[in-house]
């Protein structure tokens, strides 16, 4: 069977290829001179959900801050189904560490701030925000958060999103501060009685499900929800200490029933941080029944080894896989960026059973601000001038373009041949996908500093060859169909200079360098 319609692009790491057209290969009898790429529609895999990034409040104060124009076209560019077609953000309940440090009077907010040693059992003084969504006096979420998602719902309503807390409120907590970690108080009552939903574990549920409503009430459907942002991590901004059994007990016990009770649709995932910690199976430490009050498996990509995935994703086959963050610095090599974001996330992740990609904030300034925490020197999918609003786009952008562009929804992954046996060392490595209409999409990734050569077929379709180079610390993709296909190009970078910060204080490695080596 010969498709109707191809779709051929090259993205180099060093992005002098930005996802540029190629000519389609000639289709010959033999194999060329390459890697042989069998893509395999017989052997199907886990369901293709989505990719895309955080819309934090630092990223959407700089959505926000473009004129009408620009924050029209950038949106479109990046969540058209016609152009970028990003169908996944995620957003903090709360405060983090990246806000634009203009949405509340306190250095962090919750949604239901009181004094320690004060409690609202019944959150009567929940709120997501005060005034109207954009308005220069709306506060909280409602000044920059809300609106730029209304915006992109309008644009591409199917966007899914998915949210996680960085903390509870204060007062939930035995430290009395939403930073430096301290944990829930749990199995203390508040309120009047014993039932559960007088202890503070049954009111933090009660909590998100507040949460969901206000925001349901404003057009936005949260698709999924993390119990806690790197529960391992007692970072000094907004963070919250859980350990894998008390976040098993809590998903089953309080927040998936108080979930199947008001938003049974919405998903919950558990973990939500990096794989380090997770040494050993999950069924040491849970049950198969709490594991059943998930939906899915979400984890960072910082710290390895990555193979701790295993100890997830085996205990429970039937988890969706989520890679919640990961995000490059403003000087990452392009070797280290390329092998983070096409090599570990877009290939070997993938080919391991991910389902969804969420790369951290979709936008940072030239200076990889704004952060209220004082750190800095991170980029965003996209870096946008903080004084004029112009835009240039990073290798994250185009790995992420790769997915959300061609594959369409409602793909399943399916099986292609490989060469790299952890998506950053050895050769060609692939990653391919079938969908609901038959069309066929692969990425073709070469994780070397020289191009390389595949040659590729797709079994049972078309016994023909086809072969192409592929660039440097870059990517081939291919999408074939009888359907029409989106063959949208990104737009130009606008110019403007970029402000890193000392290269002395690197504190984050690429996959088989620094501490992961």
């Amino acid at each position: 069977m010969n498709f109707k319609n191809e779709f051929w692009t090259a993205t180099s790491g060093d992005l002098t290829q930005k996802r540029q057209k190629l000519d389609i290969p000639i289709k010959t009898k033999t194999p060329g001179n390459g890697s042989k790429i069998i893509i395999d529609p017989s052997i199907r895999k886990q369901n293709w959900i989505g990719a895309g990034a955080a819309v934090t409040d630092a990223t959407a104060s700089l959505i926000w801050k473009q004129s009408p124009e620009q924050r029209d076209s950038l949106l479109h560019e990046l969540f058209d189904p016609n152009q970028g077609n990003f169908s996944a953000i995620r957003i903090p309940i709360g405060s983090c560490d990246f806000g634009s440090g203009e949405v509340s009077e306190e250095e962090y907010y919750s949604y239901d701030d009181v004094p320690f040693g004060e409690h609202d059992s019944s959150l009567i003084k929940f709120s997501i925000g005060e005034g109207e969504p954009g308005s220069k006096d709306a506060t909280k979420d409602l000044k920059y958060v809300v609106p730029v998602v209304q915006e992109i719902l309008k644009i591409n309503p199917a966007v899914k999103v998915l949210a996680s807390p960085w903390s509870g409120p204060a007062w939930m907590k035995n430290t009395g501060s939403m930073k430096m970690g301290g944990h829930l108080r749990f199995g203390e009552f508040t309120g009047n009685g014993y039932a559960a939903k007088d202890r503070f574990e049954g009111v933090y549920a009660n909590y998100f499900i507040k949460f969901i409503e206000a925001y349901q009430k404003l057009g936005i459907p949260i698709y999924a929800l993390t119990i806690q942002n790197e529960p391992s991590n007692a970072a000094a901004w907004p963070a919250m200490i859980w350990n894998i059994k008390e976040l098993a007990y809590f998903g089953y016990k309080y927040l998936r029933p108080a979930l199947d009770k008001a938003f049974p649709d919405t998903k919950l995932y558990f973990w939500d941080g990096s794989l380090n910690v997770l040494n050993e199976p999950l069924n040491k430490l849970m049950t198969i029944e709490e594991a059943k009050a998930f939906d899915g498996f979400a984890f960072h990509t910082y710290d390895g080894p990555y193979t701790n995935l295993f100890n997830a994703s085996r205990f429970n086959t039937n988890w969706d896989l989520a890679m919640t963050e990961r995000r490059c610095m403003l000087e990452e090599s392009v070797d280290d960026a390329s092998h983070i974001m096409f090599g570990l996330i877009g290939n070997w992740l993938v080919r391991q059973g991910l389902s969804s990609i969420y790369l951290w904030n979709l936008a940072l300034d030239e200076r990889g601000l704004p952060n209220i925490a004082g750190s800095t020197g991170r980029r965003g999918v996209i870096t946008i001038d903080h004084k004029t609003g112009k835009v240039q786009r990073n290798l994250e952008y185009y790995m992420l373009r790769n997915f959300t562009q061609d594959v369409d929804a409602g793909s399943v992954v399916i099986g292609s041949s490989n060469y790299t046996q952890d998506g950053y060392s050895g050769g060609l490595g692939s990653v391919a996908f079938m969908g609901p209409n038959g069309s066929i999409t692969a990425h073709i990734y070469n994780p070397t500093a020289k191009p390389l050569t595949a040659t590729i077929k797709i079994n049972g379709f078309d016994e023909k060859w086809q072969t192409i180079d592929v660039p440097a610390y870059g990517t081939v993709t291919l999408h074939k169909s009888n359907n029409s296909i989106n063959t949208s190009s990104p737009r130009a970078d606008e110019k403007f200079k970029l402000n890193p910060r000392p290269a002395a204080l690197q504190d984050d490695w690429a996959p088989g360098k620094g501490i992961n080596k």
